[in-house]
């Protein structure tokens, strides 16, 4: 997943289709030369459709669609036959993905599920046919409804990334590295911060052919939560996961301080995500002696952290077993 080609969020403008008109006929043959009404009904006019599909990681090809325009329905005809629907647009997008009201904000729609479809903007119902307005006392009605109008209105799609664990800590932690070691996801990995600026990916291969997907966050500052960098943007990814392991390097000189910094950016832009099941984990483990690392699990022992290192494989096992726990602790 490229850092240029990741989009999370798009503002489309999107035009249902009008519905048809209905149609104003009576019925003539060779044999009837006035009959009575028999208009059909206009035809619906195309949807807009949100479809769920897993094969999309980003809404990169919707950042440049600013417009998305359903057809509209075909106006009815006569021996009572109805107009042809309005072709839909289908907008096909990753799990994870929710859609918005531009103006008010306000949530309308979630796709979870790999070909669950959303109706986002409903086209405008055909017109009735005269057929439908013939009466006892009106039996050649010489009117028909129109068709009902399509809606045009700005939406915000926007991209939560859907994992069972996310990796959380500050900028260098080990969080891609580790990925790249317990995954086949090969993140941008270097020895300086911010090298990860989006959300990576990975399937991680569990006991007896199980598996579950990491989601490696970018690294979190202080004030991310209050727009800090790119925080924002970065901690909505972490609302979808299921568990999270924050990652606190070996040489970090208070891991208390750091794991409360994280822990407070979490509360402050939701505090529910406080509720989810976490682990900790002291990466760069193959930096201590067996004595500072002693040492250390003696400071942190309410924590109960596992160590480990991505680079000599110490603990990873260990690491796979505990993050299992925490996604079935029931």
């Amino acid at each position: 997943m490229a850092g240029t080609n990741f989009v999370d969020y798009v503002k489309i403008c999107c035009r249902s289709g009008r519905g048809g008109k209905g149609s104003i006929h009576f019925h003539r043959d060779k044999l009837t030369a006035k009959g009575g009404p028999d208009g059909g009904d206009g035809g619906q006019g195309g949807h807009i459709i949100l479809r769920g599909n897993k094969q999309f990681w980003t809404l990169i090809h919707l950042k440049y669609r600013k417009h998305v325009i359903a057809e509209p329905g075909g106006m009815g005809l006569g021996a009572l036959m109805h107009g042809k629907k309005g072709a839909d647009v289908v907008l096909d997008v990753p799990l994870g993905t929710i859609a918005r009201d531009a103006e008010t904000g306000i949530q309308e729609a979630e796709i979870t599920e790999d070909g669950q479809t959303v109706i986002l903007v409903p086209g405008g119902r055909g017109g009735m046919g005269n057929n439908h307005f013939k009466t006892a006392t009106r039996q050649t009605p010489r009117f028909a409804q129109p068709g009902e109008d399509g809606m045009d209105i700005w939406k915000i799609l926007e991209l939560k990334v859907l994992a069972d664990v996310g990796l959380v800590g500050f900028p260098n932690a080990g969080k891609s590295t580790l990925l790249s070691v317990v995954s086949a996801a090969k993140p941008e990995i270097a020895d300086y911060p911010f090298t990860t600026l989006v959300p990576n990916l990975g399937i991680v291969e569990y006991r007896d052919f199980l598996s579950f997907v990491w989601a490696d966050i970018p690294g979190i500052i202080e004030g991310a939560s209050e727009g800090k960098g790119l925080g924002t943007r970065f901690l909505k990814h972490i609302e979808r996961n299921s568990s999270l392991l924050f990652l606190i390097p070996a040489d970090d000189s208070n891991p208390r301080k750091t794991l409360s910094i994280l822990l407070n950016e979490l509360q402050t832009f939701n505090p529910e995500l406080l509720l989810k099941q976490r682990v900790v984990g002291i990466s760069k483990a193959d930096l201590l002696d067996e004595e500072l690392m002693a040492e250390m699990k003696e400071q942190l022992l309410d924590l109960n952290p596992i160590f480990f290192s991505s680079v000599t494989g110490q603990g990873i096992p260990e690491l796979k077993d505990r993050v299992w726990s925490s996604l079935h602790h029931d």
